[in-house]
């Protein structure tokens, strides 16, 4: 079985509709998907376009839905503003000198209450800004796309209301990608000089904002509680357990599941995890496992652990390569991860499902993002991924402080490099493929 995390998808406003905008349009353009590989040299010319332009490949009527769809009027009430402004008023002194540090990782921007109140007509223009230019890039037009990318840049800030922030992230996906598009030979591949899959946060950034968001919404967490769940009904009456963990970047989801093995009328298993990491996130992870290998021992349960720094691939799943043993029950976890192996044609991730079936597991739980961000092609992911992280944004904007250093660190550290992932590259360095739960 699978659990899988609807991740971010309820309502945040009443007067919200999730599904108006590109579930109408975008579906036309993803039955393409089936076909072949998309690669950088396959783009069909467009007609060309000037500065001003406006989407000219979608009807105008898509594009005013799509962007009405991103503006809650009673978001923008008069009162609510200035409820914004005394709350940020309110900010302890402490929070201030944080941001003050932070602020420092965005060059040339400085937070301030009176610039992130930029009202309903200039959040049009913003999102009208951004189709612009995501039209133009998908043409290679990159005269044109960077003077819209420019514009961007005047109205996009990480310190202002949702929108302004996740046009901040687009507009540096937006960034990557004309880079990219001015270092790509004839056959798709880049020069010398191309910037490549670089991750502009370290791994310790990128592990500190997942637990910010793991411990600032419930999303994470539920994943989490309904893999575990998993595991634990699947495991009533077994006394060695073995759980094969995907893709291990720490270990958050697993004290909760200690806890509950703990509690066990049956008394606890024996239980072993086996993490398959990359190299580096070895270092880091072994004085997690230690710990739990403590918390575990005090509940009286026996936790062996392992680590195996291979990329994973068919052939690292063998029964060999894990070191399974007879009358183990096996459990293989994936948490975010598997999607890191989808790609346009899907085949290496039916391989490695393959070589997973092969293992016999009773249970393989999947947690991740209910999203169709694996399109190859580039407009219609785009439309996806702006509509899906302008929502996650507005439920951090509803969770948490404008000037919360909290909600900076969650959207720069994660989002942004989700996002730039998305926007910016495609073939072997586009990794985050996200897919509706339906193709799952």
């Amino acid at each position: 079985m699978a659990a899988m995390d609807d991740l971010l998808s309820f309502p945040l406003h009443e007067s919200f509709n999730h599904d108006l905008a590109i579930r109408r349009f975008c579906p036309v353009r993803v039955e393409q998907e089936r076909g072949d590989q998309w690669e950088w040299d396959e783009k069909k010319p467009c007609s060309p376009s000037d500065a001003t332009a406006v989407l000219p490949c979608l009807p105008a009527s898509e594009v005013d839905e799509f962007v009405d769809s991103f503006i809650n009027m009673n978001h923008y009430d008069k009162d609510e503003i200035e409820a914004y402004s005394m709350v940020n008023d309110d900010v302890p002194k402490e929070e201030d000198d944080e941001i003050e540090d932070f602020h420092g990782g965005f060059p040339g921007m400085v937070p301030g209450v009176e610039e992130v109140s930029h009202g309903v007509d200039q959040g049009l223009h913003l999102v009208h800004l951004l189709l612009a230019c995501a039209e133009a890039v998908e043409c290679r037009d990159t005269q044109p796309a960077g003077s819209i990318l420019a514009q961007i840049w005047d109205s996009a800030t990480p310190f202002g209301d949702s929108l302004q922030r996740v046009s901040y992230c687009f507009a540096a996906g937006l960034e990557s990608r004309l880079s990219l598009l001015q270092n790509v030979n004839a056959n798709g591949t880049f020069t010398n000089g191309a910037i490549g899959n670089k991750c502009l946060v370290t791994r310790e950034e990128k592990l500190e904002a997942f637990r910010l968001l793991h411990q600032t919404t419930p999303y994470i967490a539920f994943g989490f509680m309904a893999a575990n769940e998993a595991i634990c009904e699947a495991a009533q009456g077994k006394d060695s357990l073995h759980i094969i963990d995907l893709g291990m970047a720490h270990t958050l989801q697993w004290p909760s599941l200690i806890r509950a093995l703990g509690s066990r009328p049956e008394g606890p298993p024996r239980l072993r995890i086996t993490a398959l990491v990359s190299d580096h996130n070895v270092l880091g992870l072994e004085g997690s496992m230690k710990e739990l290998v403590e918390d575990a021992s005090s509940l009286g349960i026996t936790l062996e652990p392992a680590m195996i720094s291979d990329p994973v691939t068919p052939s690292l799943l063998t029964i060999e390569n894990l070191n399974l043993r007879e009358g183990e029950a096996l459990f293989v976890n994936s948490i975010m991860h598997l999607h890191k192996y989808v790609e346009e044609s899907r085949g290496s991730l039916k391989l490695i499902l393959q070589a997973i079936k092969k293992l016999c597991p009773i249970v393989l739980t999947v947690v991740e993002q209910d999203a169709n961000h694996n399109g190859p092609f580039f407009l219609g992911r785009f439309l996806e991924s702006l509509h899906y992280y302008s929502t996650i944004f507005d439920s951090l904007e509803v969770s948490l402080l404008r000037n919360s250093v909290r909600r900076m660190k969650i959207e720069r550290l994660h989002f942004l490099e989700q996002i730039r992932n998305i926007v910016a590259f495609e073939g072997p360095y586009r990794i985050e493929r996200h897919e509706r739960v339906d193709q799952w």
